[in-house]
């Protein structure tokens, strides 16, 4: 970790060992119910909550459903609801930490206030310039409170767009969309982004709403903290009828709630939902990867560009087809812990702290975490959990030696480590192919990465694609405005693209209305989906989004 160039980024190991079989694999193909209790681990913390957070929440909503006599298709929307209420939370991490500097600190502040009126206006003061001091401090909370009605208003809109985006590419429900777009309405009506009010709001948002914030002060402070916060928000942010339902019942509701773990309860409250068959998988899975590399403009696109390149280089060094298919799902996910370190720390520009580097270092820890949950991916768990390991001990978050890695986790971390070289970050700029080589080959001779692993991966690296760009983009789009595209998709605003581009301003801000309007966007994140499923994204070489 002395390498602060580095970033958590730029380094990464491999092993020697038994290449494992298909009994290794996993206990059978996962359901779809597995991976998404899984991806709200890793929701979990984004939000600034332990891991199982969402889980007791779900059971938690679950109960208050079977107290109103709710139907069957109505609480298995609510199961999906309470899980994934928050999907799209990382998914507007980079603009909530421009504003609020620290995105997980504010998502976990948020939880303990009624988020309305001189409350919600204190707390995003407060986070507003935390970093800075004195006047620079005080300048930014007043450039802040002039606009920040419809700073909050635009993110709102774009979280919730985005949390119905991410819900449809892990195969749920057509109808959660359209009920996660009222995660931050209100009873009152005085929510966003369309201030809808009463039973406007779809009766599975209602529940899952106040179940999130119970759980939190059940889990804080016991059943008089929780009781107390619900009744206090009752008829504001809460449905009266469900608020005091909680109130009256709240003893039953929670017993046991806070006890042991709930995962075995959770999927047992899983909709039916049979094992995935291969093509199912890889398509969730891909869409987990996406999901991760959303946190940041910075590595958008970076899951899929490592999985393509590792499974290519498996098959220039032999690898078994078992472990070949591992290695994609592996390449896909090994970010997900991302969602555990702020991006206060993903996108600084300048050298990171000693704390700050202790949490960077922890996030493959949380990777494995989260996917060792799933019986059928505790083999992808491992491989995805090591890639930043290297084989003198000097990686992490284990400091694990060559002989403690096997060649498929060799092979991953040095796919990772060549495309990350290739990829802009805050604190440097990408390098070029011969660079990025030349960098790679030197970890192996400094005896950091593995030199067979390196050599596959450079050999599969300088493989034309099969499929490179069309002549004429999709959805309509011109060659210009899939360059605008690119650069959106990197977090610019319309002034850093019109100086990138050197066109005007109001060139580029017409620019991004059109690509827009041709591809059905709304924002940065849908925008970036679109050009992953178009094969448009192109890391290409730039230095600073903002």
């Amino acid at each position: 970790m002395a390498d602060q160039g580095a970033r958590g980024f730029d380094r990464i190991p491999a092993v020697t060992g038994s290449a494992g079989s298909a009994a290794r694999a996993g206990a059978g193909a996962p359901r779809r119910s597995e991976l998404l209790a899984a991806l709200s681990l890793a929701i979990d913390l984004g939000l600034g909550q332990p891991m199982e957070h969402m889980m007791r929440a779900t059971l938690l909503g679950l109960r208050i459903a079977e107290q109103l006599g709710v139907d069957k298709p109505a609480r298995e929307r609510i199961y999906h609801a309470n899980l994934l209420a928050w999907i799209g939370c990382h998914a507007d991490s980079f603009e909530l930490a421009a504003l609020f500097d620290d995105d997980i600190a504010f998502r976990s502040d948020y939880y303990l206030i009624d988020a309305q009126g001189l409350p919600m206006l204190s707390l995003m003061l407060r986070h507003t310039g935390s970093q800075h001091a004195g006047g620079r401090r005080v300048l930014e909370r007043a450039r802040f409170a002039l606009g920040a009605k419809t700073a909050v208003r635009d993110l709102i809109a774009s979280h919730c767009t985005s949390a119905g985006q991410l819900a449809a590419r892990v195969g749920l429900d057509g109808d959660l969309p359209s009920i996660l777009a009222h995660t931050f309405e209100r009873w009152d009506g005085l929510g966003l982004p369309a201030g809808k009010s009463g039973t406007q709001i779809p009766l599975e948002m209602r529940i899952a709403q106040l179940a999130d914030a119970a759980e939190v002060f059940l889990r804080s402070g016991g059943i008089d903290a929780a009781v107390a916060m619900v009744a206090a928000r009752r008829g504001t942010q809460f449905d009266p009828e469900i608020a005091d339902l909680f109130c009256a019942r709240a003893p039953e509701l929670s017993r046991g709630l806070m006890l042991g773990d709930p995962w075995p309860a959770v999927l047992a409250s899983a909709p039916a939902d049979e094992p995935l068959d291969a093509a199912g998988l890889d398509s969730v899975l891909e869409a987990m990867g996406d999901f991760a590399d959303l946190k940041s403009p910075w590595t958008t696109g970076h899951s899929r560009a490592v999985a393509t390149l590792a499974a290519a280089a498996a098959g220039r060094l032999g690898l078994d087809p078992v472990e070949t298919v591992v290695l994609r799902r592996s390449g896909w996910v090994h970010d997900l812990g991302r969602m555990g370190v702020s991006n206060a720390v993903w996108d600084k520009p300048g050298p990171l702290s000693a704390v700050e580097l202790e949490h960077l270092a922890m996030y493959p820890f949380l990777t494995e975490r989260i996917l060792a949950r799933v019986p059928g991916m505790r083999r992808v768990a491992e491989v995805a959990g090591a890639h930043r390991e290297r084989l003198d001990g000097s990686g992490y978050p284990q400091g694990r030696t060559g002989s403690e890695l096997d060649p498929t986790q060799r092979l991953l971390a040095a796919a990772e480590a060549h495309q990350t070289y290739l990829e802009p970050r805050p604190h440097r700029e990408a390098l070029g192919p011969r660079a990025a080589g030349e960098r790679l080959r030197s970890e192996a001779a400094a005896g950091r990465l593995d030199a067979s692993a390196v050599d596959a991966v450079l050999a599969a690296a300088g493989t034309p694609l099969a499929h490179r760009r069309r002549s004429a983009g999709p959805a309509g789009l011109t060659g210009r405005e899939i360059e605008v595209l690119r650069l959106l998709c990197r977090g610019m605003d319309n002034r850093r693209i019109a100086a990138a581009l050197v066109i005007a301003p109001k060139t580029a801000r017409n620019h991004v209305e059109h690509i827009y309007l041709k591809i059905g966007a709304s924002n940065r994140v849908s925008a970036t989906l679109f050009a992953l499923e178009h094969g448009l994204w192109d890391r290409g070489h730039g230095t600073a989004p903002r």
